[in-house]
């Protein structure tokens, strides 16, 4: 009797897996294939061998743009958070009428109705030598001269990061503070507690399911970038992306396998132990 019920939730499930095993396992088992693979000028050698490996672990160049990604990384994260909180925020308990935080919510999401490129590239008239915040700048009398760094530089590069991912860290953390019993808050300001105390003591412990998965999100997508780092540093700066991105350009796909790989073990421990300070399951 018990064996048609485990039937049918195979047969349901079954299909999940397929794609799930075509679309995500597999290729990720060819790329950690063919990253043991050998590449010539002309050819790839389908031979096992660690010189890959070797030649990523042995460049000091590796670790240097390995740890250029983890620090656009953590300041990207910073500067979502600190946004991305204080707009949720706002919006869950500052905006009492349902209608004004749906509006106001989707008044965020209309930049990303646009494509990321689009976005991305529309900073560089603004932030050039000759650009409005330059020129801006110059006729209120702020500078006497066009700053160089607005533009092409790590300040480019995060300026564009926040603006293109802060709403992957709005949206969890809105999501957790709507689903917070407002009589807990209620609770506490009749004990005495002050808005610092109840932010920190109530919001903040409730809202760490959604912290927890906007970081992720950020962290991930940023790690993974590479056409950001390459507009807006003007080429003059580099992360783990652009280094596959540079392979890949030179048909060196093995190099470019291997680094894909490491990378994807680096985003994969960052996961794990992000997820070590919050059972997102439970508190979902």
């Amino acid at each position: 009797m018990q064996a048609k019920p485990n039937l049918i939730g195979w047969l349901m499930v079954s299909p999940l897996a397929v794609v799930l095993a075509v679309f995500l396992v597999l290729p990720i088992i060819l790329i950690a294939v063919v990253s043991f693979w050998t590449a010539t000028e002309f050819s790839i050698i389908p031979a096992f061998s660690w010189e890959n490996y070797d030649f990523l672990f042995g460049s000091p160049v590796t670790y240097s743009v390995f740890l250029n990604t983890f620090k656009y990384a953590i300041i990207t994260w910073a500067f979502t958070f600190g946004i991305g909180f204080t707009i949720a925020y706002y919006l869950a308990f500052h905006i009492r009428s349902q209608t004004w935080q749906i509006a106001l919510f989707l008044l965020c999401t209309i930049p990303f109705w646009t494509s990321n490129i689009i976005r991305m590239i529309s900073w560089i008239p603004f932030l050039g030598r000759n650009g409005i915040a330059n020129s801006a700048l110059i006729s209120w009398g702020v500078i006497d001269e066009p700053v160089e760094w607005l533009l092409f530089s790590d300040f480019a590069v995060i300026l564009a990061f926040v603006h293109l991912y802060t709403l992957f860290m709005v949206v969890p953390i809105f999501n957790t503070m709507m689903r917070i019993d407002k009589s807990l808050i209620e609770a506490a300001r009749d004990a005495g507690a002050n808005g610092r105390q109840i932010l920190w003591n109530v919001i903040l412990p409730l809202t760490k399911s959604g912290i927890m998965i906007g970081t992720i999100f950020v962290v991930t997508l940023v790690m993974g970038d590479f056409i950001t780092v390459r507009f807006m540093s003007g080429s003059q700066s580099a992360n783990v992306g652009r280094l596959i991105s540079n392979d890949i350009a030179l048909l060196q796909y093995p190099s470019a396998s291997a680094t894909a790989i490491v990378l994807l073990a680096t985003v994969l421990i960052t996961i794990a132990i992000l997820l070590r300070f919050v059972d997102i399951r439970k508190e979902l």
